[in-house]
């Protein structure tokens, strides 16, 4: 099963607006015909998780119980773990293992996690090689944009998402076939 890496906080609470979102987009991901590979622990991640696993899809959890000891592990909605070793090794198994990337709101590991997507497709494009799409929660937009370095195009690298409708146009780009195929 192809599967689509959502970031997101470890401080989402149950019933916050937050929560609620997050579980709208893993369902919507499993709906689309994908599974999700997330942190799999709390917060964002279990929702996303559990809205994933609720519609039928596979959820994958990648962490770092070296990082985070005082977790107990993954959430419940997780089927396969795949612990790894370091915050950089998470991060690099959490894009491979994706078809596409997306970020819900978060703190600073889900901004490092952003960029190091970005900062991957960025290398991709000088190469000529093929990008994986990555859709940030418009709410990042505040945080990320041209100025310093980052120019206009390197933005375009970023699709927003401000809606379940954006998600799903999103998703339904990753399931539409090659060109000439």
């Amino acid at each position: 099963m192809r599967l689509v890496t959502v970031f997101g906080s470890s401080r989402v609470q149950p019933g916050t607006p937050a929560f609620v979102e997050a579980r709208a987009w893993g369902q919507a991901i499993a709906e689309a015909g994908f599974g999700v590979a997330t942190g799999g622990y709390n917060g964002a991640m279990e929702a996303v998780s559990q809205g994933a696993k609720e519609a039928g899809g596979l959820v994958v959890g990648i962490t770092a119980p070296v990082l985070f000891p005082q977790r107990d592990g993954p959430n419940a909605h997780v089927d396969l773990e795949l612990p790894s070793s370091s915050l950089l090794t998470r991060i690099e198994r959490l894009i491979d293992v994706g078809v596409a990337c997306l970020a819900l709101p978060g703190g600073v590991g889900t901004l490092a996690e952003i960029l190091a997507a970005w900062n991957l497709n960025h290398i991709a494009e000088m190469q000529g090689k093929p990008q994986k799409p990555l859709g940030v929660h418009v709410g990042w937009l505040g945080v990320i944009r041209a100025g310093l370095e980052v120019t206009p195009e390197a933005l375009r690298m970023l699709t927003p998402i401000d809606s379940l409708q954006s998600l799903q146009g999103f998703l339904g780009r990753l399931s539409a076939p090659a060109p000439g195929r």
